[in-house]
């Protein structure tokens, strides 16, 4: 009975395009979730004859569902303001682990676990490249991402500093000119170091380092002499003064060993001896103290950065992201997340901006793409074709019984 077949095949496509409909209205408030598209096919065709002139007489079989695509067009924006939201734009998936195995999702709601890694809503841990000291390494295997919640930053103890001063060329010989800049030990305790430098003779004056008193019991190659030439440009020391050390610290810190910077940028000294007011106008240094940790944040680039009270950033990993070569092969797993298959080949996995893949922000969301308006469109194109479907399918039925009523 293929006057019965052909209206049930169309009562099926129709009944799975409106399914794909209803499906993407139901999510249209998911984060990151891609609408799907039915294609239809016809089916086979069956030759019933030929014309007078040789040509075949083909009568249709029905139709099919040939494929069901998702969009994979950029959703709207969705600013949260919360640092663990992540917004990915342009090419590309985040990737997670699933008992071992990869896959991948547009939806960037993540959060920290008990232990501080970074997972899913549904509690997958979302991966990326390892860093070892603040340093990531992009060439290393993919890991969780971990964010040091609860820890505590050990203090950095200063190595280098640098002043930026001006000594008056018109000062007197023994007019002094002090200057501060404040620097750490191992233990985090800060220390105000006194640098004084008094004029010795013409375009020559002297220096000398020091410590708070009682600060430490003994120090090495803290003082030395600065010669200018007639424009007033450093000339001694010609480079930056290693080997400035102060040793046993009252705090039982260990002994401090520390740079002076004094070339600048592109080498030009930050000293300058000019017919100006002596004065320090800046400090450099690289020291801190310990720190509670804060908050973390994720750069464009998808570096994670740990944020703690003594203000230093320290960077704990960088989002991986991932693509494949044909994203209609991939498998819908639900939650948003999609798996490679045959079909979509394997993943290429890179960082943010390299190889095609987007950008990434955090603080904001990726909205549904579904359009509301095209969606519902398309769901009365739907309708009325199973309307149609099943108009024929009583018709048929009307004609069936007439044909029996004949016979009887």
């Amino acid at each position: 009975m293929a006057s019965f077949y052909i209206p049930l095949t169309g009562l099926e496509t129709d009944s799975t395009a409106m399914n794909t409909i209803a499906n993407n209205l139901a999510n249209m408030n998911t984060t990151g979730f891609k609408s799907q598209t039915v294609n239809f096919s016809d089916l086979f065709y069956q030759q019933i004859g030929t014309e007078g002139s040789g040509d075949e007489i083909q009568l249709g079989a029905g139709v099919q569902t040939s494929s069901i695509e998702s969009d994979f067009t950029q959703g709207g924006v969705d600013s949260t303001g919360v640092s663990s939201d992540v917004y990915l734009d342009g090419n590309g998936f985040f990737v997670l682990n699933d008992g071992g195995t990869n896959i991948y999702t547009r939806d960037g709601n993540f959060g920290t676990d008990q232990n501080g890694n970074l997972i899913t809503a549904s509690g997958l841990p979302v991966m990326g490249f390892p860093a070892v000291g603040g340093v990531v390494n992009t060439s290393a295997p993919l890991a969780p991402i971990s964010i040091p919640v609860g820890q505590v930053e050990p203090p950095q103890p200063t190595s280098t500093f640098g002043m930026t001063v001006n000594l008056d060329s018109s000062a007197a010989v023994g007019a002094v000119v002090p200057g501060q800049v404040k620097i750490y030990d191992s233990l985090g305790a800060n220390y105000m170091a006194n640098v004084t430098y008094t004029k010795t003779g013409t375009n020559t004056w002297s220096y000398a380092i020091t410590l708070p008193a009682g600060s430490s019991t003994g120090s090495a190659n803290t003082t030395g002499t600065l010669a200018f030439d007639a424009n007033g440009n450093l000339t001694t020391p010609t480079a930056n003064v290693p080997g400035i050390n102060f040793t046993g610290m009252s705090d039982g810190a260990a002994d401090m060993s520390m740079t002076w910077n004094i070339s600048g940028t592109a080498g030009k000294p930050t000293i300058t001896q000019v017919d100006s007011a002596s004065g320090v106008s800046a400090t450099t240094q690289n020291g801190y103290t310990s720190g509670q940790y804060q908050s973390f944040t994720v750069g464009a680039d998808g570096t994670v950065s740990a944020t703690f009270s003594n203000g230093q950033p320290l960077a704990v990993g960088q989002l991986a992201l991932a693509n494949v070569s044909n994203l209609q092969g991939l498998q819908l797993m639900g939650s948003g997340n999609y798996a490679t298959t045959l079909a979509s080949g394997e993943a290429s996995v890179g960082v943010s901006g390299a190889a095609g893949l987007g950008s990434i922000q955090d603080g904001v969301l990726e909205d549904s793409n579904v359009n509301i308006s095209a969606e519902f469109s398309d769901l009365i194109i739907a309708q009325r074709a199973f309307e149609a479907n099943s108009k024929a399918v009583t018709t048929f039925d009307t004609v069936t019984q007439e044909t029996i009523n004949m016979i009887h």
